[in-house]
This record gives structure tokens, C-alpha cells and sequence, in this order.
């Protein structure tokens, strides 16, 4: 770990976890916790060290960097191209779980990820936006709220299904 000039190495180690505890779970997807996302974060920070030149404070070199960084991953991991669509987001797990949208929708993967996901984003009521965007990148809410969420989207999905 290469540690920039007029700091020592338990300042750079706090430095580091106050960009990584800051940034980090706004970053949590998918199969990833927010404890493997820290942990990556840490190696990337320490990765970084050896490009910080002192021009600007420590923190924020981090910060770019690592928020570059997790955008990079999420970009490379969490989406899709094909030759009909140029760039798709893959079907989140959390939602798209068999348990919560069952069969009976026959619905196939690409209807599920333009139609379905655009009337609930369209139909979702404003004060459930914040936990649906949460649970589309797996960050924990209560479940009392996901409650809350699920049966507003069950409700917006059986009105497409009637529809149909």
C-alpha cells in the first residue's frame, strides 16, 4: 500500500472506510451483500493509492474512483446486449423470484423486462419509489415495507393480467 505524503497508514485506513461506508451501499446488487461490496471496496481504494497524485484531498480521489469503479462492474455484470436491443437490464432476482411472480403471468423473459417493469415503474404509487428502486438493487428494507411493495406491484401486475 503505497501511503501519500503527510499522512500515516491508520489515516489513510480511515480515510479509506469513510469513502467505502459512504459510497459502498448505494452500490448493493443482486447476489452481493453489503459486506462483500465493502470489502471490494477496500481492495479498489488500496488499488488506487499507487494513481493518487495529491492534487486534490484524499477522499475525493477515492470517491470517484470507486463509485467509476462500481458503476464499471454494475455496467459489465448487469447488462445485456443483443443485436435487437443495444443495452437491456437483466431481470433483477429480487423481483423476478418464481415465488413472487408466478406462472400464471406466461410471460416470456423479454415482455417481463420491457412490459412488466415499464407499467410498474408508470403505475407504481410515488411513496413506494424509494423501496422499489431499493429492492431492484437488493438493498434490504423492512418487511413490513416489501409487504407493502409487493402487494402494490401483485395489484399492478393482476390489472395487466385481467388486461390481457
Amino acid at each position: 500500500m503505497k501511503i501519500p505524503k503527510n499522512m500515516k497508514q491508520d489515516e489513510v485506513v480511515k480515510t479509506i472506510e469513510a469513502v467505502i461506508n459512504k459510497i459502498a451501499p448505494k452500490y448493493t446488487f443482486k447476489d452481493y451483500d453489503l459486506e462483500d461490496i465493502k470489502q471490494e471496496s477496500f481492495i479498489i481504494c488500496i488499488d488506487a493509492l499507487n494513481r493518487y497524485d495529491g492534487k486534490r484531498p484524499l477522499e475525493n480521489f477515492l470517491s470517484v474512483h470507486l463509485s467509476n469503479r462500481l458503476k464499471n462492474f454494475i455496467r459489465d455484470n448487469h447488462y445485456v446486449k443483443d443485436n435487437i436491443h443495444k443495452k437491456k437490464v437483466k431481470t433483477p432476482q429480487y423481483i423476478m423470484d418464481d415465488n413472487f411472480i408466478n406462472t400464471e403471468y406466461n410471460l416470456d423473459e423479454e415482455v417481463i423486462n420491457k412490459e412488466i417493469f415499464d407499467k410498474i415503474d408508470k403505475e407504481l404509487p410515488a411513496n413506494l419509489r424509494e423501496d422499489y428502486l431499493k429492492t431492484l438493487n437488493n438493498i434490504s428494507i423492512t418487511k413490513q415495507r416489501r409487504e407493502k411493495l409487493f402487494d402494490a406491484i401483485k395489484r399492478i401486475l393482476d390489472d395487466e393480467n385481467e388486461a390481457r
